[in-house]
């Protein structure tokens, strides 16, 4: 199944921020969240990464177009797709929506995929 990744980085300050979206999104807003992600046929995956140069969200989708889903979901007009951008906006101080469809990242190496390009 393909599935793409991204990173994020997390504004300084605003990692405890981020976490407190990651739980509502875990909790009361949990149905709304993967009723969005079926909608587009994904899986999604959030990580929180500490490096030296600040917190980064590591998210991966999988699905049959994840690029295509991704810039679906950013760019949809419903009351939760407004309230998940919001808070990418406020947490990673960009907006997703602006953000070019398709896979943000390049893979360049796969155990299962010898023959990738690096």
């Amino acid at each position: 199944m393909p599935m793409m990744a991204a990173a994020f980085p997390i504004l300084p300050g605003k990692t405890e921020d981020w976490r407190a979206w990651m739980a509502e999104a875990n909790g009361a807003r949990r149905a709304e969240f993967e009723a969005s992600r079926a909608e587009y046929g994904i899986r999604e995956r959030a990580y929180l990464q500490h490096t030296p140069m600040g917190d980064l969200a590591i998210v991966t989708m999988e699905g049959k177009d994840p690029g295509q889903a991704f810039g679906q979901m950013m760019n949809a007009d419903t009351d939760f797709a407004r309230w998940f951008t919001g808070k990418a906006k406020e947490m990673h101080g960009f907006d997703p929506s602006a953000l070019p469809t398709g896979e943000p990242s390049e893979l360049v190496l796969d155990t299962e995929r010898p023959t990738v390009p690096a």
